[in-house]
């Protein structure tokens, strides 16, 4: 079974409902029937229901994705100004780069206090065995609303551990 998970959809049902539920409710009062009063609780819910939906749909989900960027977890952020993500250790120069761009342009602005938003990136190496050391990579800087600037600590790179090659055969 496939479910959508575009939000406008459930809006637009939602919607639909709730016009046909007043409608309903109209009538009811009008011929006063018994159940007027349970279609008006019935009208309410689903009005809130669609407003509910209608906020969802506003564009909480919408992410930015920039091509050439890897997966990454986010393990630190205070709210403000800071914010730590982890990539694997895998990762190049140029994926770094596009990495970082994509998780800072994701931040929402709200509730950031007006401070620019620094994203930390880093890896976790593990020189020998039962020893795990936090690597960062770079960082970026959120300028405003569509640009962001990136730093990368080319010299953290030389210690990440070799890709591995993939052998053929």
């Amino acid at each position: 079974m496939n479910i959508p998970t575009d939000l406008t959809l459930y809006f637009q049902g939602l919607a639909i409902a709730s016009l046909l539920f007043f409608l309903l409710t109209v009538l009811g009062f009008l011929f006063k029937w018994g159940i007027r009063f349970r279609l008006f609780g019935a009208t309410a819910f689903t009005i809130v229901l669609t407003v509910g939906a209608l906020g969802l749909s506003l564009g909480l989900f919408n992410y930015q994705n920039v091509a050439g960027s890897v997966p990454y977890k986010l393990v630190y952020d205070d709210a403000a100004a800071h914010v730590v993500i982890v990539v694997p250790p895998t990762v190049t120069a140029s994926q770094l780069e596009a990495t970082l761009e994509q998780a800072t342009l994701g931040l929402a602005p709200f509730g950031r206090a007006g401070q620019r938003v620094m994203v930390r990136a880093r890896a976790v190496i593990h020189p020998e065995p039962g020893l795990s050391i936090p690597l960062y990579l770079g960082q970026a800087t959120k300028v405003n609303a569509d640009q962001v600037e990136v730093k990368l600590y080319e010299e953290n790179f030389a210690q990440l551990p070799p890709a591995p090659v993939s052998a053929e055969g």
